[in-house]
């Protein structure tokens, strides 16, 4: 395999899987933060101003990096009534399709949603609670997400095509 693509393949990978895993901590994270509120809503009955709100931050957070870590393991929905032998041309046609379908959607998002982001970044705008955090908490994560899963999408799909050389790699990263 070309050394520049085995290292771009496993550069992904491995950026996908770090992704992965900072997801499942931040799960975790907002398991405890909600605990604590809990505890100090209903113990103390002093409740917290920031709980809510860096929760959801992190959820979002969490929903679009996670989406590379999912594609990665080939997590995501798939149907394959018709086309279950992966080594098919039919097969590979399908997903190549599919991978064409979700490059082409993260492509308009990143698209639209790099300057949205960059917009609230340069204006200083905040959310409209009492905490109010910078919106581009909020907004980088579409982005950034898409980004990551439009790189694991071309990975995919090399993958897909190249099924021995690209599948070996992947095994190496683990």
């Amino acid at each position: 395999m070309n050394t520049a693509l085995h290292v771009f393949i496993r550069s992904v990978d491995s950026l996908s899987e770090f992704s992965g895993k900072l997801c499942a901590w931040g799960l975790v994270a907002i398991g405890f933060f909600i605990t604590f509120e809990v505890v100090m809503r209903y113990v103390f009955n002093a409740p917290t101003i920031w709980v809510d709100e860096v929760s959801r931050i992190v959820q979002v957070w969490v929903v679009y990096l996670g989406t590379a870590y999912v594609f990665k393991h080939g997590e995501m929905i798939t149907i394959d009534v018709a086309f279950r032998n992966p080594g098919t041309l039919g097969r590979r046609i399908t997903e190549t399709l599919a991978i064409a379908v979700l490059l082409l959607f993260m492509g308009v998002t990143v698209f639209y949603g790099f300057p949205l982001w960059l917009k609230a970044t340069l204006a200083g705008h905040t959310t409209d609670t009492y905490l109010a955090p910078p919106k581009w908490l909020t907004h980088a994560p579409v982005w950034v997400g898409g980004v990551l899963l439009m790189l694991q999408g071309v990975v995919q799909l090399f993958r897909v095509w190249a099924p021995t050389e690209a599948n070996s790699s992947a095994e190496d990263a683990h």
